[in-house]
C-alpha cells in the first residue's frame, strides 16, 4: 500500500568499548529483567518481525488493547512496517459463560483462548476492518493470546471479551462465594457474616441470607454489590440458633447457591410472656393457684406470697408446673399472691395480676379415714369410711385432686352425707393426688384426709382404648414343644399391657384360652395334625384387645 512518508523514531543505543587482550570490542546489550504482569493486565511483546520470531525487543505491561500508532513505529528499536505486537493474559473466568470478543484491526489480527484460534483477520489491507465473535468460555481460568501485525501502511488494533449480560442469554449461575464465615458478639448482639470476593465478571452483588434452625424458610437480610462482609444489628436475642448463607448473583439476574450454612447462636436476653390467667381457692389444705403457661421456653415459675400489705419474707416458691398449693399460710388471713416466669438463662418475666385468697377455718367435722383411689375401666373410685362419730353434723364430702406432688388441690366433686365412694371420670393418665373433705351444715371443711396416690396408665373414658393389635410369630411347630411367641402392635398402648389371652385349637395338645404375663407360650401337643393359635392384648384394665391374626403350625409326631 503507499501512504505519505513519515518521520520514524530514532533508534539509539549505547556503545561500550572495552579493551580486552589489545583489542577493542563492543560489549553487548545487558540481558533485559523478566517482566511480570498481575492479571488481569495483559504482557505486551514487540517483535521486530510478523512472525513472531527471536527475541521481543521490547516487553512490558497493557491494561487494555486499544492502539492506533498510525504510520510510524510502536515503540524505539522497531520498523514502522512489518512489525507484530502480541498480548498475553491467563485469568479467572468464574463459571464462564457466554462472552463476546469484539475486534478491529489494520492490518492483522489472530486471537487464541486456551491456543484454540477464535478470530482470524489476517491479511494486509488499506483500512480498518472490524469483527465481533460470540463464544461461551468455561469456568476457572484460560489464557487469551492476541497477535497483531502490521505490513504496510497505518496500524490500529483494539480488542476485548465482554460477558453477556442479557437475561434471555446468560443462563448460567455464577459460583458459590468462597470463605464464608460467620461470628456472633455477645455484647453487642450482632452477627457478622464475611466471604471473599467472587471471580465473575459479570457479577453484579451479593445476598445474605437468614433463617432459624428448625425452619426451612430463608429470609433475605440484605444486597450488597461490592462489600464481602455484612452485620446483621437485627437479631432476637432469644438464645436461638439462626444460620446464615451467601449467594452471588450477576447482571442477568442469575443466583448461585449458597455457601455452606453458617451458624450462630444468640445470647438469650428475652423474658418469657407475662403469666395470665392467675385463678385459686381457699381450701382447708391449703390456698392452691392454677395459671396459664407463659412461653415454650420457661423453665420454671416464681409464686410470690406474703399477707396483704407486706412483701414475702424468704423469696418465692420454685414451681416447675402451672399449679401450686401454699400448705404454710395462715387460717383466716388474707394473703396476696403474685407468679413469674423464668426461662432456662434466668431472664425474668414481668410480674403477673395479684390474686387474693383465704385459707378457711377448719370444720370441727371429723375428717375420714382410710382413703383410697383405685382405678376403674372408666374412671377413678375414690372410696373412704366415714368418722363414727354421732356427734358430727356431715351433711357430705368433698373430694379434692392434683397432678403433681406441690400442684395445686382441684375440687372435681362431691358425694352426700351417706356415701362412701366418688367416682371420677375426668381422671386425666398418669399420677393423680386425692384428699376428701367432711363437710358440716355450715357448708366448712373438716381438716383433710390422708392423700391417696393414683396412676392411671389410660385416660378414663366410657369404654377405654383398646388393646393394640398384635403380630404372631412362629417360633417353632415341628419340634418339640411348639412355641409361639407375639410382638406387641405400635403405639403407647403397647406399653401398658397386663399380659395375653390365648386362643388354642386343634391338635395343640389341649383347647380352650389360656393367659399368660409373658409374651410366649409353649407346650408339648398329643396328636398329629393342624394346631391354630390366635391371641389378644389384655391391659392393665383386664380388656382384651382386638384378635391378631392366627397362627397354624403344623404338628409331626
Amino acid at each position: 500500500m503507499h501512504r505519505a512518508p513519515v518521520t520514524k523514531g530514532a533508534v539509539s543505543s549505547a556503545l561500550v568499548l572495552a579493551t580486552a587482550g589489545g583489542l577493542l570490542t563492543a560489549a553487548g546489550p545487558a540481558a533485559s529483567a523478566v517482566t511480570n504482569c498481575t492479571s488481569p493486565v495483559y504482557k505486551r511483546q514487540f517483535y521486530a518481525n510478523t512472525t513472531f520470531s527471536g527475541t521481543p525487543k521490547k516487553t512490558d505491561c497493557d491494561t487494555a488493547i486499544d492502539q492506533n500508532w498510525g504510520s510510524g513505529a510502536p515503540a524505539s528499536g522497531l520498523p514502522a512496517d512489518n512489525f507484530g505486537v502480541r498480548w498475553t493474559v491467563t485469568r479467572d473466568f468464574g463459571s464462564g459463560g457466554p462472552f463476546t470478543l469484539p475486534v478491529t484491526t489494520q492490518d492483522g489480527i489472530r486471537v487464541y483462548l486456551d491456543d484454540i484460534r477464535k478470530v482470524d483477520l489476517w491479511k494486509n489491507v488499506s483500512a480498518t476492518q472490524s469483527k465481533t465473535v460470540s463464544l461461551t468460555i468455561p469456568s476457572g481460568k484460560h489464557t487469551l493470546r492476541v497477535d497483531f501485525v502490521n505490513w504496510t501502511g497505518k496500524a490500529n488494533v483494539t480488542f476485548a471479551y465482554k460477558p453477556v449480560t442479557s437475561a434471555g442469554t446468560d443462563k448460567t449461575k455464577p459460583l458459590v462465594p468462597a470463605g464464608s464465615s460467620a461470628s456472633y458478639d455477645t455484647a453487642t448482639g450482632r452477627a457478622k457474616v464475611s466471604w471473599s470476593k467472587n471471580q465473575e465478571m459479570d457479577l453484579a452483588g451479593y445476598r445474605v441470607y437468614r433463617r432459624l434452625k428448625g425452619s426451612t424458610t430463608w429470609t433475605l437480610r440484605t444486597t450488597t454489590t461490592t462489600t464481602t462482609s455484612y452485620t446483621d444489628t437485627s437479631l432476637p436475642a432469644t438464645g436461638a440458633t439462626y444460620y446464615y448463607e451467601v449467594r452471588a448473583y450477576d447482571k442477568a439476574g442469575n443466583e448461585s447457591s449458597g455457601t455452606t450454612d453458617r451458624p450462630v447462636t444468640t445470647t438469650d436476653r428475652t423474658a418469657p410472656a407475662r403469666v395470665t390467667g392467675l385463678s385459686g381457692r381457699g381450701t382447708t389444705a391449703g390456698n392452691t393457684l392454677t395459671w396459664q403457661a407463659s412461653s415454650a421456653d420457661v423453665d420454671h415459675y416464681e409464686v410470690w406470697a406474703a399477707p396483704t400489705g407486706q412483701s414475702d419474707p424468704d423469696g418465692p416458691e420454685i414451681v416447675f408446673g402451672t399449679s401450686y398449693t401454699d400448705r404454710i399460710a395462715q387460717v383466716g388471713t388474707d394473703y396476696r399472691y403474685t407468679v413469674q416466669a423464668v426461662d432456662g438463662a434466668g431472664n425474668v418475666s414481668p410480674v403477673s395480676d395479684g390474686l387474693t385468697l383465704m385459707r378457711p377455718e377448719e370444720s370441727t367435722a371429723p375428717a375420714p379415714a382410710s382413703v383410697l383411689g383405685t382405678p376403674t375401666d372408666a374412671s377413678t373410685r375414690v372410696s373412704w369410711t366415714p368418722a363414727q362419730d354421732p356427734d358430727a353434723m356431715v351433711t357430705g364430702f368433698h373430694v379434692y385432686r392434683r397432678t403433681s406432688a406441690q400442684g395445686a388441690w382441684i375440687l372435681v366433686g362431691s358425694a352426700g352425707a351417706t356415701a362412701v365412694s366418688y367416682d371420677d371420670t375426668s381422671a386425666p393418665k398418669g399420677t393423680a393426688y386425692y384428699y376428701v373433705a367432711s363437710v358440716d351444715n355450715g357448708g366448712a371443711e373438716s381438716n383433710p384426709s390422708a392423700q391417696t396416690t393414683v396412676d392411671r396408665l389410660t385416660p378414663a373414658t366410657a369404654t377405654g382404648p383398646a388393646a393394640p393389635r398384635l403380630t404372631v410369630l412362629s417360633e417353632g411347630g415341628t419340634r418339640f414343644p411348639i412355641s409361639v411367641g407375639v410382638r406387641p402392635g405400635t403405639g403407647d398402648e403397647a406399653r401398658l399391657l397386663k399380659g395375653y389371652a390365648w386362643d388354642v385349637s386343634g391338635a395343640c395338645g389341649f383347647s380352650g384360652t389360656q393367659f399368660t404375663a409373658s409374651d410366649t407360650v409353649s407346650w408339648t401337643p398329643q396328636y398329629t395334625g393342624p394346631c391354630t393359635v390366635s391371641v389378644r392384648a389384655v391391659d392393665a384394665y383386664g380388656r382384651k384387645g382386638e384378635n391378631a391374626a392366627s397362627v397354624e403350625v403344623m404338628v409331626n409326631r
